[in-house]
């Protein structure tokens, strides 16, 4: 694959993990619990209790919610900051992983010289994919909490569920390491032929400057 293709595979793949990783935090029913089941109740046919980073709600059968707005940062739980703090960190990363690749893109002319602009790119890469772990470890650190759970026996409160989000953002991902990743294997690429160009160049000069000694 040419180094220009890869790079703009990697910039359309960062791009898409990017904004996954953005749509997510404003996605609704990260984790779920449905009460009432097939069945039914005497009460209540059936409803569901869902949660947010930003909110939980119950909605009913008809479709009308009843929601509750998480209050202040400091007044929610500990794992919950925790993950909204990976999720921006990952965010900000990836918005300085886009300046420095499409500045050092070989599709783009502006960056300056071909060394500052590989610089740009690979540097630009490992910020996509850190900003992909980061993400990545926010959403696990989520599943974790909500899995150790629903699988504790001594656990009294209300069971929940994974919600879709969490699937589609781990794919979201996945595709922003990948681009990173194609962004430092054409950087390795453009390294390992300037260094055989180099390394043909010189080894005539040398073996003149040998037989001119001789």
């Amino acid at each position: 694959m040419k180094i220009r293709v890869m790079q703009i595979w990697g910039f359309l793949l960062a791009v898409l993990g990017w904004i996954s990783v953005a749509c997510s935090m404003a996605m609704e029913c990260w984790k779920i619990s449905s009460i009432g089941g097939q069945g039914g109740s005497a009460v209540i046919t059936v409803g569901w209790y869902w949660s947010s980073l930003w909110r939980a709600c119950f909605t009913d059968s008809s479709s009308t919610s009843n929601c509750y707005d998480f209050p202040v940062l400091w007044s929610v739980e500990g794992y919950l900051q925790i993950v909204r703090a990976l999720l921006m960190s990952g965010m900000a990363a990836g918005v300085l992983a886009f300046i420095l690749s499409l500045v050092g893109m070989e599709c783009t002319y502006i960056g300056g010289k071909d060394k500052e602009k590989n610089r740009s790119v690979f540097t630009g890469g490992i910020c996509h994919t850190t900003s992909g772990m980061l993400a990545a470890s926010g959403y696990a650190l989520y599943a974790q909490h909500v899995s150790a759970e629903y699988f504790n026996p001594r656990f009294d409160g209300l069971q929940f569920d994974l919600g879709t989000p969490l699937f589609l953002e781990w794919a979201g991902c996945a595709f922003q390491i990948t681009g990173g990743i194609f962004f430092l294997v054409s950087v390795c690429k453009i390294w390992s032929q300037t260094y055989i160009e180099n390394c043909h160049v010189n080894v005539p000069k040398k073996c003149s400057t040998k037989f001119a000694e001789s």
